[in-house]
């Protein structure tokens, strides 16, 4: 690979990269891979612990660079124990934009439908929108995902499909919203829908119009409909 073709434009505009480094399994890397990106003004947008094993380690890093990355290939490989460096396409640049759909089953496959046929539509437009699904019964359970989705890198939206919902649900819809993350709900039982801000009653629908209110590609904003309720 050349290292010619992997720069960073110019004139101050930002290009995120992915890096997929192999060090040996040392924790004290971590640390001296941080300080080079620091030293490069290098925005670090995430990380992630690929794979560990006696052996060695492998760290996906996503940074967002505004100079030539050469710099920063050749002091990340001068680094002792860091064993090779790879330049990757980044996670939003493949995957895009992520939707959370959490709840029963019947209700996430419906949304999910909606939302997968929309995204196809957009995404042939040139967007990058990814769903995600995970069924899920009971509140402490539902409570610990929709927080988690806080802590989930490219969430974009957030959508609670079920029947009942309400109690520890409700507050950890709010604790994501504060996060600035949009919450979209099923017309359902419980105070969920109370708090969440779109609540749409067909399961199809609901992840249509997910879709449409994350996606560039579409005029849908959440922010200036007269109505929450649909």
């Amino acid at each position: 690979m050349k290292s010619s073709e992997k720069k960073a434009e110019k004139d101050g505009k930002v290009e995120r990269i992915g890096l997929l480094i192999r060090t040996a399994d040392d924790p004290a890397l971590f640390h001296q891979i941080i300080g080079v990106f620091t030293r490069h003004h290098a925005e670090v947008s995430s990380t992630t612990l690929v794979e560990r094993s006696e052996e060695e380690r492998r760290i996906d890093v996503e940074v967002d660079l505004t100079g030539p990355v050469d710099p920063v290939l050749a002091d990340l490989q001068s680094l002792p124990g860091v064993k090779a460096v790879q330049i990757m396409p980044s996670l939003m640049k493949i995957y895009g934009k992520r939707i959370i759909i959490i709840g029963g089953g019947a209700q996430v496959g419906q949304v999910a439908l909606g939302a997968i046929s929309e995204a196809d539509r957009h995404n042939l437009r040139g967007e990058h929108i990814s769903v995600d699904t995970i069924p899920l019964v009971g509140e402490q359970p539902l409570a610990e995902a929709v927080r988690a989705v806080g802590r989930l890198p490219r969430a974009r939206a957030l959508v609670l499909a079920g029947a009942l919902m309400g109690g520890a649900i409700t507050e950890a819809v709010r604790e994501v919203k504060e996060l600035g993350i949009p919450v979209i709900s099923l017309n359902m039982a419980g105070s969920v829908p109370d708090v969440a801000d779109l609540v749409v009653t067909d399961p199809v629908q609901a992840g249509v119009m997910t879709v449409m209110a994350i996606a560039d590609t579409a005029k849908f904003n959440l922010r200036r409909l007269k109505r929450r309720v649909f």
